[in-house]
């Protein structure tokens, strides 16, 4: 089971920045989250972009020769010889590594370093770290990996329920594994479930996929989180149907409350009995959209933004001490497509904007 955890509005990244080294990235998160620090993705770099670092165990998975591994050069081959027999060899480790038979650690369902160096840089920060409130990772959510990974016929995954099953449980055990990785730490372990591809649920896009066969998805990650006792967050940086996320088994919900709070509060039900039952808004409410949102703000207009978008829920029958208990404060997105100079200057409104909620 997760363990307990007190929000406070204490402020948490989105995993990219716009770095090339890890150590570097690694500073400027402990000097803007030291209470909970996460691995850090550097898209700018190979292999470090949201599907590529949770692609390896996967059965059928092809990376055309001599090149990098990038969206549209990996696939997974339903069509190559000996498929079934990698599909078969596949769920025999899962169930393995499920039954306590085989150690999650040296399974296929271990992080590379390769492709998620941040993850072992953090990992060999922590012996270091002190005051920790948690500690954060993160996971490509299935909807987003199994739409953006295509098979031999450029046919996104999701549609192969065989692969999009198998995708699933290896996203799962990767998040447990980072749980389970991350417990040294001796607090708890979030880990957010990135799932940007939900703003198009609904669109033409994903006309045939369903309400249910998202929340199936969502759940069974959630599900493996929880198991391993860490707390799951869902993350989406845009619109979406939020009775779908906050109507999941997450303990965290990350919406943009900078750009979309107006599409957020259509859901006044589903936000009381999520507040209700304990869990946690993370408010997006540091732009990253926008440069020019980005150079204008203060922390002084974003706190006046929250608490009048914090009143609002409060009308909702939310008091505004359970409010504040119950709430994190982060970017509304990753900053990892930004300049650097914006990339700081977000990292600050976050950590001074937490401080400012949490003093007052």
């Amino acid at each position: 089971m997760p363990q307990k955890f007190q929000a406070d509005c204490l402020p948490v990244l989105i995993g990219s920045l716009p770095l090339l080294d890890h150590l570097a990235a690694a500073e400027l998160i402990m000097k803007s989250t030291p209470q909970i620090p996460l691995w850090a993705q550097l898209p700018n770099l190979p292999g470090e972009d949201m599907l590529t670092q949770f692609l390896d165990g996967l059965p059928g998975l092809e990376i055309k020769p001599g090149l990098e591994i990038k969206n549209d050069k990996a696939i997974i081959n339903t069509g190559m010889a000996d498929f079934d027999n990698q599909l078969l060899d596949f769920y025999e480790n899962y169930m393995a590594v499920i039954d306590g038979q085989k150690n999650i650690f040296n399974s296929r369902f271990s992080l590379s370093s390769k492709t998620a160096p941040g993850f072992f840089t953090l990992l060999d920060q922590i012996p270091q770290l002190s005051s920790l409130k948690a500690v954060k990772g993160q996971i490509t959510g299935p909807v987003t990996f199994c739409t953006a990974l295509t098979d031999q016929d450029k046919r996104a995954v999701f549609y192969n329920e065989q692969v999009r099953d198998a995708a699933v449980k290896m996203l799962g055990l990767k998040a447990a594994w980072q749980i389970k990785k991350l417990a040294v730490a001796g607090c708890p372990v979030i880990i957010f479930i990135d799932e940007p591809a939900l703003a198009g649920f609904g669109s033409s896009e994903f006309i045939s996929i369903t309400k249910e066969d998202i929340s199936t998805c969502l759940n069974e990650v959630i599900e493996q989180i929880h198991q391993a006792g860490g707390l799951a967050g869902i993350h989406v940086c845009a619109n979406t149907d939020w009775s779908l996320v906050m109507e999941s088994e997450a303990d965290i919900i990350n919406f943009d409350a900078y750009s979309y709070f107006d599409k957020f509060y259509l859901y006044p039900d589903q936000i009381k009995n999520f507040m209700g039952a304990g869990r946690i808004l993370a408010w997006g409410i540091v732009p990253t959209l926008r440069g020019e949102d980005i150079e204008k703000e203060t922390v002084a207009s974003l706190e006046a933004s929250w608490i009048d978008k914090a009143l609002q829920i409060e009308k909702l029958g939310i008091p505004m001490k359970i409010l504040k208990s119950q709430s994190l404060i982060t970017p509304s997105c990753g900053t990892g497509s930004l300049s650097l100079e914006h990339a700081k200057k977000v990292l600050i409104l976050t950590n001074e904007l937490s401080q400012r909620l949490q003093e007052s």
